[in-house]
């Protein structure tokens, strides 16, 4: 039977990137396929562990020893003992570490997104309403996770270490990576579909509104900043002038409202540079107005980020599973574009 392109759209979604044979380290294209890969391997960890799957009948070892890494340890959420997160170590060999190998990570720490299985859906949705009320940073599992990027930066160096994640598992590694930013230190870090918490401007089908919108929101916000002489935090020594110097790689779906805000609020900060009004987006874009409107000295939002190196998937999506899954970042049909954002 002829097979569909419905059905050759599953197989790379179950089996992965089969077709890099021959993985080039100097090719964007093809970091991102493995780091995506191995965010999935994590995924099948935890599935092989709810369906007690060991041995020959586990599934997820091809995700990651088909590129050339190892299994070097798995870590488990200590409230309800699901695998949340691996890191991998990348075995080079003398006699076959030619140039295309020499830009590899030699670690990899990677983070899974929400299950919705009977096993591990309860705290891992908990963990979403953290996420969304701005407390993640509070949970057990962030606290493990950012003790695993610590301890490999500590064994390793950070040159040559990459944080990846998907969904929840994204939140994760984009809190990680900025907090390993304000210790000194800057991580490689891919962020697939990443949670964008603010108002879902996104969905308003008028460009022109949609800018309007964003505007008055930067006044609002550069207004209140100045209120509670906030602006002067712009300073070179200013935290969010030094998370500038990490740029994540993010990759977003347009289709999918959980992370599609990031095209707005990166396409916004070129615009009010254009139309001159950069300085006063540049104080907007440091605080969301819940922070500032709030009588509490809470951690800035999550999505708020100085720098990045954005793509977006152009290709269509017939549902939000589609566009919002794993799969369509390895998918050797990929079409997106690619931006660099540099808060200057």
């Amino acid at each position: 039977m002829e097979e569909s392109p419905a059905s050759t759209r599953d197989i790379f979604r179950l089996s992965g990137p089969v077709h890099l044979t021959s993985v080039d380290w100097n090719n964007f294209h093809h970091r991102r396929s493995v780091a995506a890969s191995l965010v999935q391997g994590v995924y099948v960890l935890e599935r092989d562990r709810q369906q007690k799957r060991q041995g020959p009948l586990a599934e997820a070892r091809p995700w990651w020893g088909f590129f050339n890494f190892q299994l070097i340890r798995i870590l488990v959420d200590d409230v309800d003992s699901s695998i949340f997160g691996a890191i991998y170590g990348f075995k080079s060999f003398a006699f076959d570490y030619n140039h295309l190998a020499q830009n590899a990570p030699n670690y990899v720490i990677a983070f899974r997104g929400t299950i919705t299985k009977s096993d591990s859906r309860s705290r891992d949705l908990k963990l979403d309403l953290l996420c969304i009320c701005n407390r993640l940073h509070e949970s057990s599992r962030f606290q493990l996770a950012m003790q695993a990027v610590q301890n490999m930066a500590a064994v390793a160096g950070t040159s040559n270490i990459w944080l990846a994640g998907h969904s929840l598992g994204s939140a994760i590694s984009l809190l990680a990576g900025k907090n390993a930013t304000r210790m000194g230190y800057c991580v490689e870090t891919y962020l697939f579909n990443p949670p964008f918490l603010s108002v879902p401007v996104e969905k308003i089908k008028s460009e022109k509104l949609k800018h309007g919108i964003r505007y008055t929101s930067s006044m609002v916000k550069a207004g209140l900043a100045a209120v509670k002489g906030s602006h002067q935090r712009v300073q070179q020594d200013d935290p969010f002038v030094l998370l500038s110097a990490w740029i994540p790689y993010l990759f977003v779906n347009p289709a999918d409202h959980i992370c599609s805000g990031y095209i707005g609020y990166f396409e916004h900060r070129k615009k009010m540079e254009e139309i001159g009004a950069g300085k006063i987006e540049r104080i907007a874009t440091q605080r969301s107005i819940g922070s500032l409107l709030s009588q509490k000295n809470d951690s800035e939002p999550l999505h708020l980020l100085p720098s990045a190196c954005l793509t977006i998937n152009l290709s269509k999506s017939p549902d939000f599973k589609r566009a919002h899954g794993i799969h369509q970042w390895w998918d050797p049909s990929f079409d997106g574009q690619s931006e660099l954002h540099e808060y200057r």
